[in-house]
């Protein structure tokens, strides 16, 4: 009865927030209690489950958040992400943009937190989106959404893909080999494909993007003024570098790769933790961020933008911290359990449907609990025990999980709803870029996870 209460809970949200227009708080919170006193969680229990799960998003990504955003805000006041996107489309082009983000997501910045990447890379997707063509928001978010997802299940160091090596015992050098390949594959087909899917009346920004039209012609209103601005100040002394500008962007990258590195190859110390640290990296940049705007713009214009970051962090932090009560709730009942009882006497069977059932179990997992990495620990620690008795290859497995974890992050997701707000898309916007395009990045790394099981 979990599964079948849990689902529901799912299906009352999204009804909740898409057909009765209800705020995603009221929403995930209604959700909430519903499913903790329908799965017999018990009245206390479920309260405790809310307000635990709520407190430990926020132990996990609060600062990462809070840090983010203003950082986001006082570089856009120094115009930093406008003078980005021109770099980006003169060296790449409008049409390959895209398939840039989604490339660079899912290889090179693996090693940093999923909530870190999608608050620095959204204010880019914002910015570029006019520039790309008349569904670029769309096109852009769904090319972070997969490149993020697809980096961290299949490309070390991120932590679902190291997490489930683990767990299963494969050799961290084997999962590196198929998994560089697999991630940035994975991401920049999903991407082609979801522009094809842009090309219907699939979108429609009146109702997927906050404002819709009105969206459009502010944000065309803005580009203008931002030309204006840029070519009245062409030659104003205190312009820096864009390189530069993107130090307190590059610095806290730079010092959360090294300090996941040092760990994944085990030469890690104190120190370099300290400064690997996400929130303490992010600090440092937005220390940064704040010395430039200072020298750059004074004291007036870098607390003006501090005041809009810290009013959008504000509305990020609650909903994002919902999310996370969903999913307490949803472990509490005992969800995998459930599947571990139901799927583990399956050892044994077919090359192929081991494959699936690895997958599947993945994906409900993921349906269920809302969390990419949690449903990817979960699933493994679940089959590790018949992986043997499979006589499947522990790294197609691994891999399996791998892609079944990415399927169809939706509303319980405290990710979704960053991702959301960050990209100023409805929720009916969210489902329809980062839901679909982490369905389609799981089906389309599948076949390959098959292929690789009945080669290796």
């Amino acid at each position: 009865m979990d599964v079948l209460h849990t689902a529901i809970a799912i299906v009352l949200a999204v009804g909740l927030i898409i057909g009765l227009k209800i705020d995603p708080v009221i929403s995930l919170i209604v959700a909430s209690l519903y499913l903790g006193l329908a799965a017999g969680v018990g009245f206390e229990d479920t309260i405790a489950a809310i307000t635990t799960g709520f407190g430990s998003i926020m132990a996990e990504v609060g600062l990462l958040i809070g840090f983010g955003v203003l950082i986001g805000a006082l570089l856009h006041s120094l115009g930093t992400f406008h003078r980005l996107v021109h770099s980006l489309l003169r060296l790449f082009g409008p049409g390959r943009l895209p398939y840039a983000l989604a490339g660079a997501l899912s290889s090179i910045f693996p090693s940093i937190y999923v909530d870190v990447q999608v608050v620095l890379a959204a204010p880019l997707a914002r910015s570029s989106a006019p520039h790309v063509g008349r569904r670029g928001l769309p096109l852009l978010a769904g090319a972070i959404g997969t490149g993020i997802f697809a980096g961290y299940v299949f490309v070390i160091p991120g932590l679902a893909a190291v997490s489930i090596a683990g767990l299963l015992d494969i050799p961290l050098g084997t999962w590196l080999v198929y998994g560089i390949v697999l991630g940035p594959l994975t991401a920049l087909v999903t991407t082609f494909l979801f522009s094809l899917l842009l090309r219907t009346r699939y979108w429609k920004p009146e109702h997927d993007e906050e404002d819709g039209a009105a969206a459009e012609r502010d944000t065309a209103a803005a580009e203008a003024a931002q030309d204006a601005n840029r070519a009245a100040a062409a030659d104003a002394p205190k312009e820096l570098p864009l390189l530069v500008l993107l130090l307190p962007i590059l610095i806290p990258l730079v010092l959360i790769a090294f300090g996941a590195f040092a760990k994944v190859l085990e030469f890690s110390t104190p120190f370099v933790a300290f400064l690997g640290d996400a929130n303490l990296a992010l600090f440092i940049g937005l220390l940064g961020a704040y010395a430039l705007a200072r020298f750059t713009l004074g004291g007036e214009s870098t607390d003006d933008a501090l005041g809009s970051g810290f009013k959008t962090t504000g509305e990020i932090l609650l909903i994002t911290g919902i999310g996370g009560s969903l999913g307490e709730v949803i472990t509490a009942t005992g969800l995998d359990k459930t599947l571990s009882d139901l799927f583990s006497a399956d050892a044994g069977a077919p090359i192929i449907v081991s494959v699936l059932l690895a997958w599947f179990i993945a994906a409900v997992l993921h349906l269920a609990i809302g969390s990419v990495s949690v449903a990817a620990i979960t699933a493994a620690g679940i089959i590790a025990p018949v992986v043997e008795s499979t006589g499947v290859a522990p790294i197609a497995i691994g891999l399996a999980i791998a892609s079944g974890a990415m399927f169809a992050l939706q509303v319980n997701s405290n990710f979704f709803w960053m991702f959301k707000s960050l990209l100023n898309l409805t929720t009916q916007g969210a489902l329809k870029t980062m839901t679909v395009v982490t369905s389609m990045a799981s089906l389309v790394s599948l076949p390959a996870v098959i292929a690789i099981a009945l080669i290796v």
